[in-house]
């Protein structure tokens, strides 16, 4: 499922990258025409706060209710009957939404921390931004975060 997030749901934008959805994110002043343009043209769901852009027809839109990101994802996944997997979890850039690819350790070195390079052993680069990830410790507030989404 790919999904395009208006600029007033850049939280949600990279929460969704980080539990593996497409996701493109749209800030500025952006007319609903070309949102919507945008949106058939890539086959994506639009997700947004703003009332008005809701009412808008041509592409699927979705309106969010909640200031709350937890409560957000759980909107999302409710009315789009989604689930979300830890296999899928951080395969997309949170930054730039690009799939991730595996990075030979030797290649990161100079990119990452020295403490990092000594204790992690998986590295994963984005090709476009070239930001490197690893599993730190965010992934278990990530994973506590997931558990509290789906309960």
């Amino acid at each position: 499922m790919k999904f395009i997030v208006t600029g007033e749901l850049g939280r949600l934008a990279k929460w969704l990258r980080i539990f593996g959805f497409d996701t493109a994110y749209v800030a500025g002043l952006v007319t609903p025409g070309s949102l919507i343009i945008q949106a058939l043209r890539d086959e994506r769901i639009i997700l947004t706060r703003n009332h008005r852009l809701s009412r808008s027809s041509g592409a699927r839109i979705i309106l969010l209710e909640s200031g709350s990101i937890k409560e957000q994802m759980q909107e999302v996944l409710q009315k789009l009957h989604l689930d979300l997997s830890p296999e899928s979890m951080f395969i997309r850039c949170t930054v730039c939404n690009e799939t991730l690819e595996r990075s030979d350790k030797g290649s990161v070195k100079a990119l990452v921390p020295e403490y990092v390079f000594k204790t992690q052993e998986d590295f994963f680069s984005c090709p476009k931004c070239r930001r490197v990830y690893w599993q730190g410790t965010h992934w278990g507030n990530i994973q506590e975060t997931l558990k509290e989404i789906q309960a």
